[in-house]
């Protein structure tokens, strides 16, 4: 179980990332290659990964009863489908208890999971999952906000399942010191992971931090290129990321916008290798 056994994981998982994750730059490259404190954090928009494969695994005109059944018979991937109806309101009356519960069930009998098992990304998700419900805390019920179980849940899927949603969300806490110790550069290197494997709200963050020197050493060219593909990744309605871009672009000088298109364009490039 979650509660027990698993908790001893996270410990020991938290243990491992403090004494053995490398010196990363702020790019989330190892240093050295190449290239209101309040619990009520505003909760990440960004949809959690694994769209297309829950679409293959589990169609979507697959009905709610055949869902449920599976759900009941332990099959991860329904269950996670029917903690987003029911968070969603997406066919059925939204429920957030509900979710929650079902949310729970993946992390009770999946935390210990191998990575690289089929269902791992849907286990990593529903901790994130877990850990917004418990920043925010649900109405009506025994959820109540609690930030350093949060932390919990976020640090358990970004450490052992390498999520990016998860490090993005645990690089806020860290940045805003709630439900952890302030400490922007560590952070950072959350922000530089999940910047990484494309998390463009990370990606956003890290650029303005990287742009506006305020908090971390600045590196004007190489913020100017994350603001840049956040920007082309953004929804309608992540205004913050487009103003986020515009201010920058607008204050960054001829030198900075040349360096920035060659950043972009090895990172390009690096994808497509």
């Amino acid at each position: 179980m979650w509660t027990s056994r698993s908790v001893v994981l996270v410990a020991l998982a938290l243990g491992a990332v403090c004494v053995s994750v490398p010196a990363f730059a702020f790019d989330g490259t190892v240093a050295g290659q190449s290239d209101t404190a309040a619990t009520a954090l505003p909760v990440a928009s960004a949809p959690l990964a694994g769209g297309q494969a829950l679409k293959k695994a589990v169609p979507p005109s697959t009905s709610l009863t055949a869902l449920q059944y599976a759900a009941e018979g332990g099959h991860p991937i329904a269950q996670w489908r029917l903690g987003r109806m029911y968070a969603n309101g997406d066919g059925v009356a939204q429920d957030d208890l509900r979710a929650f519960e079902y949310f729970s069930r993946i992390a009770n009998a999946h935390a210990e999971d191998s990575p690289s098992a089929p269902q791992a990304g849907i286990v990593a998700n529903a901790f994130v999952a877990l850990g917004r419900y418990y920043l925010q805390g649900i109405p009506n019920s025994k959820i109540k906000r609690d930030a350093e179980r949060a932390r919990e849940m976020f640090s358990y899927a970004a450490s052992y399942f390498g999520n990016a949603d998860a490090q993005y969300d645990l690089a806020r806490l860290y940045l805003k010191g709630v439900g952890a110790p302030h400490d922007v550069k560590y952070g950072a290197r959350w922000l530089g992971l999940a910047a990484q494997k494309g998390q463009h709200e990370a990606q956003a963050m890290l650029g303005k931090l990287l742009f506006s020197g305020d908090q971390l050493p600045r590196q004007a060219a190489r913020g100017l290129m994350w603001l840049t593909l956040a920007r082309d990744a953004a929804a309608p309605d992540e205004t913050w990321i487009a103003e986020s871009y515009n201010k920058a672009i607008a204050k960054a000088s001829e030198d900075d916008r040349a360096m920035a298109l060659q950043m972009l364009e090895h990172w390009v490039q690096g994808r497509r290798d």
